[in-house]
């Protein structure tokens, strides 16, 4: 790539930012929620909220597998002057984007709880463990590959989501020690002293 290179985002860190928010603002409406009777009942409700939890981390981590597959296969090398944004930014970009989406989540899962306890608030925890197993198997592939994915910043969605939307049509690779996540996105550890 000659002059004017691309800001380059993580995929994992990308897949992976939603995780944390959709976790604990799950697990607090499912506590909250299990203080509540509701109309079925709390035994009811947890069970149920049991059965979604699971559902959902299966569903979201293997959605579009077969997608982030593909453009992994054909991604190309980043060129040199491509700019490799930082994971604190992403997760940022990416939470900023979706805050409102995740207080109405939030709302709508304690508020449901007068219906059936719990039940909406594992729902959402089940999403963000789904989304953390997508994010390690994405990892799993980029050691595999011996290269991590990015992603072009202007291709994500508003929010800063979407790491395989159609607007992304291919991914970026570099080799393992680049940007400051490891494989997966999770932060990189420290070196240890010598």
């Amino acid at each position: 790539m000659a002059r004017g290179g691309q800001g380059l985002a993580r995929v994992a860190v990308v897949v992976r930012a939603g995780a944390a928010p959709l976790w604990w603002l799950g697990v607090f409406a499912a506590g909250v929620g299990a203080l509540v009777p509701g109309l079925t009942g709390r035994r009811i409700g947890v069970l149920a909220g049991a059965a979604l939890f699971v559902v959902a981390t299966a569903l979201v981590a293997t959605v579009r597998r077969k997608r982030y597959t593909a453009l992994a296969a054909a991604a190309v090398r980043a060129g040199k002057h491509d700019v490799l944004q930082d994971r604190a930014v992403t997760v940022r970009n990416w939470r900023r984007g979706h805050r409102w989406w995740l207080g109405l989540a939030f709302l709508a899962a304690v508020g449901s709880a007068f219906a059936v306890p719990a039940a909406a608030g594992l729902l959402m925890a089940g999403c963000g463990a789904g989304l953390w197993l997508k994010s390690a198997w994405i990892g799993r592939r980029e050691e595999a590959g011996d290269a991590l994915l990015w992603v072009r910043v202007d291709w994500l969605g508003r929010g800063g989501g979407r790491p395989a939307g159609k607007a992304v049509r291919t991914y970026r690779s570099t080799g393992i020690a680049a940007g400051d996540a490891a494989p997966g996105g999770a932060r990189r550890k420290a070196a240890a002293l010598v």
